[in-house]
């Protein structure tokens, strides 16, 4: 009985904002679809039925009617559904609210498979119409990204493009689903699939690589895993100078030469550039900083790649780090700086530091799972000059035999311990 007005709404002109009961019906209409069984292939039956048979959909409303019914269905429900949070009252189930929005995503993507509709979704989705909290949401992210990915590889450009932002200072669902935002769910893999498709299209690489130097970091945790695109990258980047500092670019040279088809890309470029051949002469670098999400694993590859006789300052904060990469930290007896924050670096890894890394003068411990045991280790770190022990299971015993024991300590942190 509905369907004929339903589909009458969405082949003309309607402004939901001046009729949001407009818009509201034809979502309670997706959601009795939904509710039936096999629900996900009769909503997809219904847009099939609003493009219809042909290549071309005649009705040019339909799209933008759609995805502005999905878009406020999505928004709404995670947002009524943090507000039910904060108030402790659930009106709906959990289970409700995913399934739901599950279904208004799954229309999102079913229009997405339709070629005359894929760079007008993909326009109306460039500036990123959800809330915060949306790209907050796993189940969210796990539902959009096949679509972004699926938008992000189209070839053409002025489909693929709209994955970048509106403006330069704005960021798109590139810099959404990067590997080292928090948003990501798969390490990475749909990024670099776009990524591959953006440096081989029409557009201006250098100026859009230019861009992409902010995520170096990610460029280089995917190509420390063997992959091409990203290694690709690093080595256009190198090639253009786009990287600021010889010891950033150093350790891209090393990220480049942990893998094998990493040091193949990488020697010929060499062969073509006269100036990375010096910069390579001139040994390891003395920082270098792991991008996030990096594991023990990225920690082997990297350290046991090239020479590091050089490294003064190691940052891992933020990575998945554990006590297991302490046997290369050991391998660097340079090391002043070592920032180990918010990782899972525990006693039996401070333990091993504290036997060899007698030059460190200042090691950041901060939210790391340490306790006494591997905290009084540290006694024998004489050349220690800051210390951060923020956060951490440090006791008011072990604070003062730290300061007994290690004369040159002039400033630490044991904010949020007992010692506080």
């Amino acid at each position: 009985m509905f369907t004929p007005i339903i589909k009458r709404i969405l082949k003309h002109n309607v402004d939901f904002g001046k009729y949001p009961y407009v818009r509201r019906f034809v979502q309670n209409y997706i959601q009795a679809l939904n509710s039936q069984n096999d629900g996900t292939r009769v909503v997809h039956q219904f847009v099939d039925s609003m493009h219809g048979p042909t290549s071309t959909c005649p009705h040019l409303r339909v799209l933008p009617n759609l995805v502005s019914v999905c878009t406020a269905a999505v928004c709404g429900l995670l947002e009524d559904h943090r507000s039910q949070e904060r108030l402790n009252t659930l009106h709906h189930s959990n289970e409700d609210t995913v399934q739901h929005l599950n279904c208004y995503l799954s229309v999102l993507s079913k229009i997405c498979e339709y070629d005359d509709w894929r760079p007008g979704l993909a326009q109306l989705l460039q500036p990123i119409p959800f809330p915060d909290v949306a790209l907050a949401d796993e189940e969210f992210i796990r539902q959009i990204m096949p679509v972004v990915e699926q938008i992000g590889t189209d070839p053409r450009c002025d489909v693929h493009q709209m994955v970048m932002g509106t403006r330069e200072d704005k960021e798109g669902w590139l810099s959404v689903i990067c590997p080292s935002s928090l948003a990501c769910v798969d390490e990475g893999s749909a990024w670099a699939a776009i990524l591959q498709t953006l440096i081989t299209c029409c557009c201006k690489r250098k100026k859009f690589l230019a861009t992409l130097v902010k995520s170096l970091g990610a460029c280089m945790l995917l190509a420390l895993r063997g992959n091409i695109t990203a290694q690709d990258v690093l080595c256009l980047m190198l090639e253009w100078e786009l990287i600021d500092g010889s010891d950033q670019s150093l350790q891209v040279v090393t990220t480049l030469q942990s893998t094998p088809t990493g040091k193949r890309r990488y020697q010929a470029l060499c062969d073509r550039q006269m100036h990375l051949r010096e910069l390579q002469q001139k040994g390891g670098p003395r920082k270098l900083t792991l991008p996030s999400r990096s594991t023990d694993a990225d920690v082997n590859r990297m350290l046991s790649s090239g020479s590091f006789g050089n490294l003064e300052c190691l940052s891992l904060a933020f990575t998945r780090v554990t006590s297991a990469c302490a046997e290369q930290l050991i391998k660097l007896p340079t090391l002043r700086y070592l920032n180990l924050w918010a990782t899972q670096f525990g006693d039996v890894g401070l333990q091993l530091i504290s036997e060899h890394l007698h030059k460190l003068q200042v090691l950041n411990l901060c939210e790391t799972p340490v306790t006494d045991k591997g905290l009084g280790s540290l006694a024998a770190i004489k050349s220690l000059r800051k210390l951060n022990l923020n956060s951490t299971s440090l006791s008011v015993e072990t604070f003062e035999t730290l300061k007994e024991m290690l004369p040159a300590l002039q400033e630490v942190d044991v904010r949020y311990t007992d010692a506080w």
